[in-house]
C-alpha cells in the first residue's frame, strides 16, 4: 500500500517546525535529543548570540572544528539543544557558561569559574532497578546514574561530576531548600521552599520565598532544588539573584541607567 503523501524518507526526521520564542524572533532547526524543545536553544545560536560568530554558517565551521564542548563532551552539531544547566566550554578562549534562567523567564549564558564548570546539577525525575537490581536514578537532561546514594529520592537534586558523571553530593527537596523555578509565570524566580500543598489526583504546589520576602507559588514539576540553603547553593546564580523586580521599579531602574550612560 503506497503512503497517501508519496515515499517517505527511512529514519527519524531530524528537523523541527519554527517556534516563537520570548523575544520575537523565532528558532529553528533544533536536533531532536532528550531536552523539550521549549526548554532548550540550538548551540550555533549560542554562539551567534554570545558573538563568537557572526553568521550562522560562520557558527557551522566553529563547530565543525570540535572547539566547543558541552558537559565536557565536544559537539559538532549546530542543532544540537542546550537546556538548563548545560554548561558550554570552549577552550580556545577560556570562556565557559552555563545556561541558566534570568529573573524574567528568559535564557541567560551565566559566565562561570573553572571550578564550577567541573560540576553540574541535576533534578531527579525517576529511580528504578535495572538488571541484576543496580539501582538507578534518572535525571532531567536524560542520565541514568547507577549506584546512587539510598537517600536520594525524586525531586531532589544532585551535583554532578562531568569528568566522571559520578554523584558528587545531593540537595533533599525540604522545607528551607534554595530552589529555582524552571516553568510557569514564574520561571527565571529564585527563594526558599516555605509549604507544600498536597493534592491527590492534580498536582501538588510548592510556595516559594525570594530574598526580598516575596512569595509565589508553583508546581512541584517546575521547582528545581540548587541547594539546601542560600549558603549551600551549588552553582552562582546570574544578575538579579533570581528576585523579580516590578515593572515600575524596573522601569526607574533603566532610567537611571540609561540617563548615568548619557
Amino acid at each position: 500500500r503506497q503512503h497517501p503523501f508519496g515515499h517517505m524518507a527511512r529514519g527519524p526526521r531530524r528537523h523541527v517546525k519554527a517556534i516563537k520564542y520570548k523575544t520575537k524572533a523565532s528558532l529553528f532547526l533544533r536536533k531532536p535529543n532528550c531536552k523539550a524543545i521549549t526548554k532548550c536553544l540550538p548551540l550555533g545560536t549560542i554562539m551567534q548570540r554570545r558573538r563568537f560568530a557572526l553568521t550562522s554558517r560562520e557558527a557551522m565551521m566553529i563547530l565543525k572544528q570540535r572547539l566547543v564542548k558541552v558537559d565536557g563532551r565536544v559537539r559538532t552539531e549546530h542543532k544540537y539543544g542546550v537546556g538548563i544547566m548545560d554548561v558550554v566550554t570552549i577552550d580556545e578562549t577560556g570562556d565557559r557558561y552555563r545556561m541558566l534562567y534570568d529573573s524574567k523567564g528568559r535564557f541567560v549564558l551565566h559566565k562561570i569559574k573553572a571550578d564550577e564548570a567541573k560540576i553540574k546539577v541535576c533534578k531527579v525525575t525517576g529511580i528504578g532497578y535495572a538488571p541484576n537490581r543496580v539501582p538507578y536514578v534518572s535525571t532531567h537532561d536524560g542520565r541514568f546514574v547507577r549506584y546512587p546514594d539510598p537517600n536520594v529520592k525524586v525531586n531532589d537534586s544532585v551535583e554532578l561530576d562531568i569528568e566522571s558523571g559520578k554523584i558528587k553530593s545531593f540537595a533533599k527537596f525540604k522545607l528551607g531548600a534554595i530552589a529555582m523555578c524552571t516553568g510557569g509565570a514564574n520561571t527565571g524566580r529564585v527563594g526558599e521552599i516555605v509549604t507544600r500543598e498536597r493534592h491527590p489526583g492534580s498536582f501538588d504546589i510548592v510556595h516559594v520565598q525570594d530574598a526580598s520576602g516575596n512569595k509565589f507559588a508553583t508546581r512541584l514539576t517546575n521547582v528545581f532544588v540548587i541547594g539546601a540553603s542560600r549558603k549551600e547553593a551549588f552553582i552562582t546564580l546570574p544578575r538579579g539573584e533570581g528576585v523579580r523586580v516590578a515593572l515600575a521599579q524596573d522601569r526607574e531602574n533603566k532610567i537611571k541607567t540609561l540617563g548615568g550612560k548619557r
